[in-house]
């Protein structure tokens, strides 16, 4: 089984910063893009960045130049460090990782369980 566990969402106000944390854990043989996705309230999920496992980055528009994404090879992990908050990055935050549990199998995508991240005043 695999599992992805997310960290560090919260408060916080309009203009602060906030770290996002995903760790990837249990039967791996191997990891290719690993991701962030949002969900706000009445909205659809959306891609907020992906990181390939060569280290290709990929940014929604509306966060390109505010939030930076980076992953840990060996530790399993992505990092998606939130700046320049704004009310309307308000959402459900989700890890997403495409792995490989065997050397034979095929690259799944399997999702974190969500962290609320609310930006206000």
């Amino acid at each position: 089984q695999v599992q992805l566990v997310e960290s560090g969402g919260g408060l916080v106000q309009p203009g602060g910063s906030l770290r996002l944390s995903c760790a990837a854990s249990g039967s791996i043989f191997s990891i290719n893009t690993m991701g962030w996705y949002r969900q706000a309230p009445g909205k659809e999920r959306e891609l907020v960045a992906t990181i390939t496992s060569g280290g290709s980055t990929n940014y929604a528009d509306s966060v390109t130049g505010r939030f930076t994404i980076s992953r840990d090879g060996a530790e399993n992990t992505v990092s998606l460090q939130m700046n320049s908050l704004k009310p309307e990055d308000t959402a459900v935050y989700y890890c997403n990782a495409a792995i490989r549990t065997s050397f034979y199998g095929l690259f799944q995508h399997y999702w974190g369980q969500g962290t609320q991240v609310t930006v206000s005043s």
